[in-house]
């Protein structure tokens, strides 16, 4: 069964007890509060559950919950209200995962603002750890949308799962592009999960949903105001190992989510555009500040191969090659879990320096074996 596939009432013994469970999982439910604020209760109270019974005077000790926020602690019936958001969840088939139980990302949950809750539609799987975020303009151009898709499928072909926003243009043209080679995405929305923006992304989401993730950090019935895609960002690029911005202006969100990218200490990659283009100004910037040149997703990959490093990764099953000599054998079947760095080819074979670069030599003229850029190796049977 994938992680998140359903909503648990009662915790697991890794994970929190049931009533530091529901106390953590209050704090999505109180708009004053969130994750800053539940990691400041568990280091202040040692727990969340004994900051909903602390007096204000000892809330008002924790960064950030001022007299007005402790005292709407004090008036909210959080058991209560969670009791209720539990029903309405099982009743709409959407899994919750509380920020400290096993299924919680752990890379998301590292975050100083990781969201208390995840509503999921479909199902979160561990190799969603190995995700790349690709955003930009919902009004992006036509070149703009052929990139978008092309990173997503190739990326998607190599295992990557692609995150965006379900939101027009770019965001749903890397959602679309993972979609057709069959790899996953995951879609941060900036609402509850009882509705969709834009309503024209229904079917969209449905095919999101079915092979890979919806999420939100807010509660059903939450709708798509303007100021919740800013803040969901954060949750896109916490997902990820970094970050594309495709196109973008200077004021897009996506920039935004570059921002959140580079605090959070992710990669952040841009594709340059037109010098006098308006919506190529915000990716031109990132590139000028330092941000990574992307001129084809070998350009991605390449520097996201060492944090793969062991990670499994799924590859379409193809017919193994019959003229192969046991060091190419060797060094093909190293490859079979997604593309290596030429130093790992090394020490993983035990061939040595220029014997393994001269057994790669081999397998490329026999057309199992590609070279990608920053000397970064895959087997060609994965597409």
């Amino acid at each position: 069964m994938p992680v998140g596939a359903r909503s648990r009432s009662v915790a697991d013994a890794s994970a929190p007890a049931a009533l530091e469970r529901e106390a953590r999982w209050a704090c999505g439910l109180l708009p004053q509060l969130g994750g800053v604020a539940l990691q400041g209760f568990v280091d202040a109270f040692g727990s969340v559950s004994a900051a909903w019974a602390a007096a204000p005077d000892a809330l008002r000790q924790v960064t950030g919950i001022g007299p007005v926020t402790a005292e709407a602690m004090r008036r909210f019936p959080w058991r209560r209200m969670v009791h209720e958001d539990r029903a309405r969840v099982a009743k709409a088939g959407v899994a919750v995962i509380v920020w400290g139980d096993p299924e919680y990302p752990s890379r998301l949950q590292a975050i100083a603002s990781a969201p208390p809750v995840l509503y999921v539609r479909g199902g979160l799987a561990r190799e969603d750890e190995a995700a790349v975020a690709i955003v930009g303009s919902r009004r992006a151009t036509a070149y703009g949308e052929d990139m978008a898709g092309e990173l997503a499928r190739e990326l998607g072909r190599r295992g990557l799962t692609i995150v965006s926003g379900l939101a027009r243009g770019i965001d749903a043209a890397a959602h679309r592009g993972a979609l057709e080679v069959g790899a996953r995405t995951v879609a941060v929305l900036g609402h509850g999960l009882d509705q969709t923006y834009p309503p024209e992304h229904r079917d969209l989401a449905e095919s999101v949903a079915a092979s890979g993730v919806l999420l939100s950090e807010f509660p059903l019935g939450t709708a798509p105001l303007r100021p919740h895609f800013p803040r969901r960002n954060r949750i896109i690029s916490g997902l990820s190992l970094g970050v594309v911005v495709v196109e973008a202006g200077v004021e897009s969100g996506a920039l935004i989510t570059a921002n959140h990218a580079l605090d959070q200490g992710r990669d952040v990659f841009a594709v340059p555009g037109r010098v006098h283009a308006r919506y190529s100004e915000g990716c031109n910037r990132l590139i000028k500040a330092g941000a990574k040149l992307v001129e084809s997703w070998e350009d991605v990959l390449a520097e996201l191969v060492p944090n793969l490093k062991g990670r499994k990764r799924r590859r379409p099953a193809g017919p193994p090659p019959a003229d192969l000599a046991d060091e190419e054998q060797r060094i093909y079947d190293l490859l079979a879990d997604g593309p290596l760095h030429i130093d790992a080819i090394i020490v993983q074979s035990g061939l040595g320096g220029g014997r393994a670069a001269s057994v790669l030599v081999g397998l490329e003229m026999k057309g199992t074996v590609r070279q990608l850029r920053g000397k970064v190796f895959e087997r060609t049977d994965g597409g």
